[in-house]
């Protein structure tokens, strides 16, 4: 009987503590009022949070770190993330070796050229095919889904053979004249981000520059383009990124004359170290030498896509916000 009361007693006295006030709001604090607002969802979120972002700098971090290593640190296994000295030689052997100066003008160029370029393309196709009213239009669009889908290997042989015919081969304007009529580094991606921007403008404002006397191109230039501000610099940042990135087209397309920063790489190590650094390679299976000057060239190439990415993200993110996209 003592135990039967002394286990009634020991439940009732459980249960007050659980629903006194000082409980309930340990409770609120933990789990919180829904399932996200709560300090146990939060740690979740952000453990989660901090292996994706550990996940997505590993590499970049292990390029530092090579860059900046000497050849005694490289071979030596007992040296980790952090190297004993710093080698700065990798960044001048990078730089040299890239031939930076001439590269980085050539891939430039080609970038932000291209992107100004497709952008203003790419936009008018965007708005014809969303307000506009012309015979065919459904089939331009199907056919620009079509391009869209095509993987571009398909077309490089046709594309060649068309540049070596016109004479534009080995030159910037294998990539800028179809970046002009809006065939550039996924330039369908990008008519169709402009097409779904201008669809979702109230007609109200069209209808009113109609009543005062604008033309379409007016109407276009004046109201909308204005408007599409945040469309324009997502499509802009999207472009010049894989325009400096790209590797495929330009060994296709380009020679020695006029060699962008990716080509560059892909030929840093014969030109720098030379047919002894490759003999090293061969018989060892890694080169700890040239590994060093190559990561320095690596982080080289991708300094001003994160320059532009860091002083325009703020406007990009708002940029990717107001057009709806979701990558």
């Amino acid at each position: 009987m003592k135990l039967a009361e002394s286990y009634r007693q020991m439940r009732l006295e459980v249960s007050q503590f659980l629903t006194s006030r000082q409980t309930q709001k340990a409770k609120k604090l933990v789990l919180g009022q829904n399932v996200n607002d709560g300090l146990l969802a939060k740690c979740i979120i952000l453990a989660l949070l901090t292996v994706i972002a550990f996940l997505y700098l590993k590499p970049l971090i292990y390029m530092v770190s090579t860059s900046m290593k000497s050849v005694p640190d490289l071979i030596d296994p007992t040296v980790g993330v952090i190297p004993r000295t710093i080698h700065i030689k990798n960044y001048i052997d990078g730089w040299i070796g890239l031939r930076y100066p001439e590269a980085f003008m050539n891939t430039l160029i080609i970038a932000f050229v291209g992107s100004i370029l497709q952008v203003f393309s790419c936009a008018i196709t965007g708005y014809a095919l969303a307000r506009l009213k012309f015979p065919g239009k459904n089939l331009f669009f199907f056919l620009i889904l079509v391009t869209f889908l095509v993987p571009p290997q398909i077309t490089l042989v046709p594309l060649y053979m068309v540049y070596s015919k016109l004479g534009l081969l080995n030159s910037p304007l294998v990539f800028l004249i179809p970046a002009l009529f809006g065939q550039g580094m996924r330039g369908a991606l990008f008519i169709i981000i402009f097409r779904q921007f201008f669809l979702s403008q109230p007609k109200a404002l069209e209808e009113a520059a109609k009543m005062d006397g604008a033309s379409v191109f007016r109407l276009f230039f004046r109201i909308m383009l204005p408007l599409a501000s945040s469309a324009c610099l997502v499509v802009f940042l999207f472009s010049f990124i894989w325009y400096w990135n790209m590797y495929y087209e330009p060994s296709m397309f380009l020679s020695k004359d006029f060699i962008p920063l990716s080509l560059r790489l892909s030929s840093f190590e014969t030109e720098l170290m030379g047919n002894w650094a490759i003999n090293y390679s061969t018989a060892v299976g890694k080169d700890p030498i040239s590994e060093g000057p190559k990561m320095a060239a690596a982080f080289l190439i991708i300094v001003p896509p994160l320059v532009v990415y860091l002083i325009a993200q703020r406007w990009f993110t708002e940029g990717i916000e107001r057009t709806g996209m979701v990558d």
